[in-house]
């Protein structure tokens, strides 16, 4: 039998470990923040002083919509198909509203898709939405009033 002479374990063998580690560390915090800064814009407004300036508008608008008591309900019905269930402050269906809604991508990846759903039931609206996740902002005008309400999609 052959015997295997071990070979010694030299600095140098210690600094190609060394490098080997850190370059593998370097390498995943380059791709990682490569992606981080590519998926996501950073920022939630343009203008925040503006934005500012328009928030007390924004919450009685918010309290205007909370006093109506309507609710939305939604989810997907199909691939490619979103469905809002609308009903009023008792539950009753909301029938013949004028529905339009826009699908925004959590993190801006894909362009917002503007949706007028169509009622196929009563207070039962249908809209194509492509698969993935989206985030969902509504305006809805029946009886004389104009509603907003928001919901994700997945």
């Amino acid at each position: 039998m052959a015997q295997l002479s071990a070979r010694p374990f030299t600095g140098r063998h210690m600094a190609l470990v060394m490098a080997g580690f850190f370059g593998v560390v370097i390498a995943v915090n380059i791709l990682l923040a490569n992606l981080a800064v590519s998926t996501f814009s950073g920022t939630v407004v343009d203008n925040s002083y503006v934005a500012s300036q328009e928030f007390n508008g924004w919450l009685g608008a918010a309290k205007a919509d909370k006093a109506l008591g309507w609710h939305m309900a939604l989810r997907r019905s199909e691939p490619g198909t979103v469905r809002f269930t609308l009903t009023d402050a008792s539950g009753h269906p909301l029938t013949g509203a004028g529905v339009r809604a826009q699908a925004d991508h959590p993190l801006g990846a894909r362009a917002p898709v503007v949706m007028t759903p169509r009622e196929v039931a009563p207070g039962i609206y249908e809209a194509a939405l492509p698969a993935g996740r989206w985030h969902v902002g509504m305006e809805v005008r029946s009886r004389g009033h104009v509603w907003h309400a928001e919901d994700d999609a997945l």
